[in-house]
């Protein structure tokens, strides 16, 4: 890669305002987080019983599931249409506009009437309401690491994407804090009072986004002339490959969080290894372990290259499957809290790490955001219906079912990463070096 290709990823000591744009659009994936995954915790936890009331608790957990998955496959087309106005019209408007709609529609879940209450219309919203959270996360990732990106410095871009994908797992932990607090309440407060109390931290975020500036790359490529008429088209056209490889290295790590994440928490309760409280509490420890573990893996992306840590980390993941499931099985509290943790804090958390440098630097910038979002939303239909998926594997084979999935994903992620070329080798770095040393910070402060 030449130092000329290199300029299109932002100033070489990033911008005045990168530690600034990185937290905030951190604040943001927390706050989306929070929102979307918390519907996962519910639909394990409790929408079986609220929503889809029958006979059997696992024909209503599959049908939660299934809820659940909608949400994802929505995802896609929030991608698209994010990635699009991302592309022409700028990355802050997609911030803004995407955590204002999450926001209302979670805050509309915490208002639904139960099954109970008005039947079949209970699930209908359950399930318009999911589609419109879909939507708005799909558009959100795309804008907020982009932004992080493109302010960032060229020798700490992972450092910086790093603090917004450290924003996950500060959702999911401030999400499963809350059901923590709420399970202690009991009835249907448990599963309102979380989605209810979204919307201070939608008025939060929405203030520090407001006043985060645009991206200097996106800048440039409108200045120049350069903005495409159909980014999706274009990319599509020009880049279809990178958003293949992409989509099998995203599967590794949200499909692959379905498995040991959202699935487990409905088995733990279901096979009675763990009660509802237990299971939070080791969610929340993975939780608190996954802010630190993602920041320090993002930042030693930044050392080595971005492919080794996918590379070492899906192998890690292949043979972690089934002694995964061999130490919950087990129904020990400390194992269960262990196993959570290094499933989290390696299997996802080192992933997520990576792909905030890596998927940027697979794009052209003018095209950036469609096909960031595009490689990264995809894969999300797959992880969304694999609770549904692995409920059904595991009736139809036991333990060993979602055991050899989240193996099988992890060999997908494996491959993809084999066959990804990195954008920050040791090439790509020597450049970086020189640019910095020749370059004096005030020309791009």
């Amino acid at each position: 890669m030449s130092k000329e290709a290199l300029t299109m990823r932002g100033p070489v000591h990033g911008t005045k305002d990168a530690r600034r744009v990185a937290i905030g659009s951190g604040v943001g994936a927390v706050i989306e987080t929070y929102d979307f995954i918390g519907f996962g915790t519910a639909a394990a936890l409790y929408f079986g019983t609220a929503f889809f009331p029958t006979g059997d608790p696992v024909t209503g957990t599959l049908a939660a599931f299934a809820t659940l998955g909608v949400g994802f496959a929505a995802r896609p087309i929030g991608g698209i249409i994010g990635g699009h106005l991302g592309d022409k019209l700028g990355r802050k408007p997609v911030l803004v506009a995407s955590l204002i709609l999450m926001g209302v529609a979670t805050f509309l879940i915490g208002l639904l009437p139960t099954y109970s209450q008005v039947g079949l219309l209970a699930p209908a919203l359950l399930v318009f309401v999911r589609i419109v959270q879909g939507l708005a996360f799909g558009a959100e990732w795309g804008g907020a690491i982009l932004m992080s990106y493109e302010h960032a410095p060229w020798k700490s871009k992972g450092k910086y994407t790093g603090i917004v994908q450290a924003g996950f797992p500060v959702g999911l932990l401030l999400a499963n804090l809350t059901f923590l607090v709420s399970v202690q309440l009991g009835g249907e407060l448990a599963w309102r009072i979380p989605f209810l109390a979204s919307m201070v931290l939608v008025v939060v975020g929405l203030i520090i986004r407001s006043k985060v500036p645009e991206s200097p790359v996106f800048d440039e490529v409108k200045e120049s002339g350069a903005i495409v008429k159909s980014p999706i088209v274009e990319v599509l056209k020009t880049d279809w490959r990178n958003i293949v490889k992409g989509i099998g290295l995203r599967i590794a790590e949200t499909a692959g969080y379905a498995v040991s994440i959202t699935y487990m928490i409905s088995y733990l309760n279901s096979q009675h290894l763990a009660d509802k409280t237990q299971t939070l509490v080791a969610l929340c420890i993975a939780s608190a372990i996954g802010i630190f573990a993602t920041q320090a893996w993002a930042r030693l992306t930044d050392r080595i290259g971005r492919r080794p840590v996918y590379i070492w980390s899906c192998a890690f993941a292949v043979l972690f499957a089934i002694p995964m499931f061999l130490l919950v099985n087990t129904g020990l509290f400390i194992f269960i809290i262990a196993t959570i943790a290094v499933s989290y804090g390696v299997c996802q958390n080192s992933l997520a790490g990576a792909q905030g440098a890596w998927f940027p630097e697979l794009f052209q910038a003018k095209t950036r955001a469609s096909g960031a979002s595009l490689a990264y939303q995809i894969s999300a239909t797959i992880s969304g219906f694999t609770p549904f998926i692995t409920t059904l594997l595991f009736v139809a084979m036991g333990w060993m079912g979602p055991a050899l999935l989240f193996g099988l994903y992890a060999a997908i992620g494996l491959w993809a990463a084999l066959v990804t070329r990195e954008t920050w080798g040791k090439r790509e770095r020597q450049l970086a070096d020189e640019a910095t040393k020749s370059t004096p910070q005030s020309v791009n402060a």
